[in-house]
């Protein structure tokens, strides 16, 4: 999964713009359970694994980035160009664990940010269960 500020995809179908927010693994998985069992009013969008990189990336709307402040993840924004999200992952060596098509557009921001911190919270609890 690309870091930088800037993200360029290609894809056969055009997206409405959008940013990438970028967790550890561990934490977008939980996350991405929590939204799950939220069901529809708190749906989740397309979730990019980086297999490689052992993080997950979250397609939210265009324009997160710029307020994106999440201790421990990061935005990437798209610069006003938008992002394309192919039915193929869009870097080698990931893949998509929600595919585009089988998801809403993006995750709500603040869906997502509630989501990322009830997850940190489930897994201290976990890891101090140990």
């Amino acid at each position: 999964m690309q870091t930088s500020r800037n993200v360029d995809v290609e894809c056969s179908e055009p997206q409405p713009g959008c940013d990438v927010v970028t967790v550890p693994t561990r934490q977008g998985l939980e996350a991405v359970d929590i939204l799950r069992r939220r069901g529809a009013g708190d749906a989740v969008g397309p979730v990019l694994h980086d297999d490689g990189g052992g993080t997950l990336g979250f397609v939210v709307p265009a324009g997160t980035a710029a307020a994106w402040d999440v201790p421990g993840s990061t935005c990437t924004g798209t610069d006003g160009r938008g992002l394309r999200l192919p039915p193929e992952p869009p870097v080698e060596g990931a893949d998509w664990l929600v595919p585009p098509g089988e998801a809403d557009l993006a995750t709500d921001p603040a869906v997502l940010r509630r989501a990322l911190g009830e997850a940190a919270r489930v897994i201290e609890a976990a890891d101090n269960c140990r």
